[in-house]
């Protein structure tokens, strides 16, 4: 039986290491969102995750989540080790800094720096910090609102 995302759907299928358009860049993300019981829950990230390989097909992108769903981000760096990725960029898709991204995340990146020592491991700042995010948060809230009559 085919593994399933979250969402019901089938996985994109493993690349082999060495081939494909991906094999010369050997570059990496992980998109990491926290997890849900509900699988229906994980649709926008899917999406996020879909819209960057169709933007980026050189890179091997694959969405991670910390608990409840699978991949877990330590399945999901040992994969893209396997295919030869040498630097691996892992983007928290969190709103806010809380325990998970100031503990939990960077004592995972030190296992997958200890079980593959080959690869760089980078952390980028969670996606709730980035200037743009916030600006579509607060333009998403002003539209929310009608404007005064007149």
């Amino acid at each position: 039986m085919r593994a399933m995302t979250a969402h019901g759907q089938a996985p994109h299928p493993p690349e082999v290491p060495g081939s494909g358009p991906a094999a010369a860049a050997a570059q990496g993300l992980i998109l990491l969102a926290h997890g849900a019981r509900d699988p229906a829950w994980a649709a926008p990230f899917e999406r996020v995750a879909a819209a960057v390989r169709a933007q980026r097909p050189a890179w091997r992108v694959s969405l991670a989540y910390l608990e409840l769903m699978t991949p877990d981000l330590l399945t999901a760096g040992t994969v893209l080790a396997a295919q030869g990725c040498a630097q691996v960029t892992v983007l928290p898709l969190f709103l806010g800094v809380g325990g998970h991204v100031r503990r939990d995340v960077p004592a995972l990146l030190a296992q997958l720096q200890a079980d593959h020592p080959g690869v760089h491991w980078q952390l980028a700042p969670p996606i709730g910090e980035h200037p743009r995010l916030l600006q579509a948060l607060a333009d998403i809230a002003l539209g929310v609102v009608p404007p005064p009559p007149g």
